[in-house]
């Protein structure tokens, strides 16, 4: 039988009061020398326990002060479904920052299969819960679909969906592409969630296609830690043995 790890045992033994709500959050934690004397540790594998709480998001180190017990943040479920397009912010409410023009560049191009410079429209929005950004989203369309209509993001009224304007725009969606992945928030990125920069995010990229043409791509991005990505996706019955069969 292999031996646990006594920083392991330790975490373990601090971890459990955690979880059964025994440390509510803001509790100090023992100094790492008390908890060596304590559990009868060397103050390297209090330290190490420490550190591993801290990875797990249960506790906090705060400078000069000590280690606490983290309040564990709101956790916001975000709808997606094949049965619909929308936002998929579930109850955040949606805060328009605006739209802008401007060149398209790598990896962007890749995504909508553009040269790098071609113009694209930008639209960014926020999630927003009791006034505090949870999501940003982040669109872009290829100027050309829609130049000299009055069907551009600028023009259009703001109540028409996405999928209703590139449709009136001769450009009807038939397929939409989901790529979900995480990385470090990016510093433009984190002044618009008021977060800091390199915090591990969810990035969903959604792409709308039109007839195996991109027409639409778009970033869905939330902390890792708050963000929980929820699918409901429908599946086509199996036909039965004796099922009349449609002609």
């Amino acid at each position: 039988m292999v031996r646990q790890p006594r920083y392991l045992w330790l975490a373990e033994q601090l971890r459990a009061p955690i979880l059964r709500g025994e440390m509510p959050p803001g509790t100090r934690l023992p100094s790492r020398t008390r908890l060596a004397r304590s559990y009868r540790v060397s103050e390297q594998i209090s330290r190490t326990a420490l550190r591993l709480l801290v990875t797990e998001g249960l506790v906090e180190a705060r400078p000069g002060s000590g280690y606490f017990v983290r309040t564990v943040p709101e956790l916001f479920r975000l709808c997606r479904t094949d049965s619909s397009s929308g936002s998929g912010l579930g109850r955040l409410l949606r805060e328009e920052i605006g739209t802008e023009q401007e060149p398209s560049s790598a990896p962007l191009s890749s995504r909508l299969r553009l040269r790098d410079g071609d113009p694209v429209y930008r639209t960014t929005s926020r999630g927003l819960a009791s006034d505090l950004p949870i999501t940003l989203h982040q669109s872009w369309e290829p100027a050309a679909l829609t130049a000299g209509t009055l069907r551009t993001p600028f023009d259009a009224a703001s109540e028409i969906a996405l999928l209703d304007r590139l449709s009136a725009a001769g450009h009807p969606v038939d397929r939409v592409v989901e790529e979900v992945g995480v990385r470090s928030l990016r510093d433009s990125e984190a002044t618009l969630l008021g977060s800091a920069p390199g915090i591990p995010v969810l990035v969903v990229e959604r792409t709308h296609f039109s007839a195996n043409r991109p027409v639409e791509t778009s970033d869905l991005i939330g902390s890792a830690e708050q963000c929980r990505l929820l699918y409901k996706l429908t599946l086509a019955r199996p036909r039965r043995p004796g099922d009349p069969r449609r002609r």
